[in-house]
């Protein structure tokens, strides 16, 4: 069974797929006649819109403290206690609020007196009662569409900003990453065309073939990210598989490749389920050359994989040591995790972001704590996911 993942979905602000901006806007009414809150709301409510009432200056201004994205406000003039004049005032003295568009309603007479003093308070139109209910919903129609313009805008914005980050960071693996293993293969191959002992021979060969399985490493993470942004994320091949064969071949490699550190390998109950075995076996290795890069020398690094649930089977990875707080909200996102120490291989910044889209595209979901001298990953996948099916060319290669 070929299927994908569904768009990712991040918080506002923090994530590489902004999501596209709703239909839906906000209107504040302000009227200390309920019949009134009730007529107005009565008019609007045909325009996609969230109304939100208040009968009164502080009742408003309590809404607002809440709701700061509101599209109009429309403000009756006289009420007590507080008139709409100086609710106006007190609206445009709020760095949060001043950009909100008045309109006052009043059932005073006409009175160039007033509306200047309308005016100068921040309104950007008056309305006298009875109100023409065209005239209203016309004019209100305008605002709204502003906010959901401005919205689409505000998102394209942040979707060209995400993406200029992600082609920058793409021309510097071009230009610096994939420049360092390509200067080793070129300084062997340099080497090689010398008469060299065979015992020199094979070792310049060797470190020859470590470059380019970096290298090759590297083009492949590039690879996924673009699969990821094209596609709404990863497509999986499914087929029945035991999550425990992967984790033992994945185990064997790490241990090769890491023979000085220590590495804990536990496993309970039914570890079987659909899944894309090879993608699996990539968010097992990454997550634990990411525990051994990262993680404490001096402490082991733990793999454990619970198949004790019956819908469910969770997979945990600890090390020692902890991830610094700053980089937490954004560990899962491309190139956001590029940190390293003196003399330490700086990666791609990739791994732990494509971890995070191949659980999703199993429908799972991973989280990570790291606290008290040690960072947790923990992947819940679910045996039989049910995702959208993906029909044609999925781009696998």
């Amino acid at each position: 069974m070929i299927f994908a993942a569904p768009a990712p979905q991040n918080l506002p602000g923090t994530g590489p797929f902004p999501k596209e901006p709703g239909t839906r806007v906000k209107c504040l009414l302000v009227d200390d006649v309920p019949e009134n809150l009730v007529a107005l709301e009565a008019l609007l409510q045909g325009e996609d819109v969230d109304i939100l009432k208040a009968d009164s200056g502080a009742a408003a201004l309590e809404l607002l403290l809440t709701h700061n994205d509101v599209a109009l406000a429309l403000l009756d003039v006289q009420m007590p206690e507080m008139n709409g004049f100086e609710l106006a005032e007190l609206i445009r003295g709020a760095e949060r609020t001043r950009h909100i568009p008045l309109i006052f309603m009043t059932a005073g007479a006409h009175d160039q007196n007033r509306q200047f003093k309308g005016y100068e308070s921040g309104a950007v139109d008056f309305l006298y009662k009875p109100i023409d209910p065209h005239m209203l919903i016309n004019k209100a129609r305008v605002f709204f569409d502003l906010q959901r313009q401005k919205r689409a805008l505000a998102c394209e914005l942040q979707q060209r900003t995400e993406a200029l980050y992600i082609n920058e960071m793409f021309m510097a693996v071009l230009g610096h990453d994939l420049r360092t293993p390509l200067s080793a293969i070129l300084a062997a191959t340099a080497m090689l065309q010398r008469p060299l002992e065979p015992g020199k021979v094979g070792l310049l060969a060797a470190k020859a073939q470590q470059a380019g399985q970096r290298m090759l490493a590297m083009i492949e993470d590039l690879l996924d990210v673009t699969r990821a942004r094209q596609n709404g994320g990863l497509v999986m091949l499914a087929a029945p598989g035991d999550l425990a064969l992967q984790a033992e071949r994945v185990v064997q490699e790490v241990r090769a490749a890491h023979p000085q550190r220590e590495l804990q390998l536990r496993s309970n109950g039914d570890l079987r389920g659909s899944w894309d075995a090879a993608r699996l076996g990539q968010v097992l290795a990454n997550l634990l050359s990411n525990a051994m890069q990262h993680g404490a020398e001096d402490r082991p690094v733990e793999l454990e994989l619970d198949g004790s649930g019956d819908d469910v089977v969770v997979v945990r990875v600890a090390n020692g040591g902890e991830i610094p707080a700053a980089l937490l909200p954004r560990l899962f996102e491309p190139f956001r995790g590029r940190h390293s120490t003196a003399g330490e291989h700086k990666g791609l910044g990739l791994g732990l972001f494509i971890v995070h889209q191949i659980v999703q595209a199993h429908g799972g979901r991973i989280e990570v704590v790291s606290s008290q001298g040690r960072t947790c990953f923990t992947a819940w996948l679910p045996r039989t996911p049910a995702l959208q099916e993906v029909a044609g060319d999925t781009g696998q290669p």
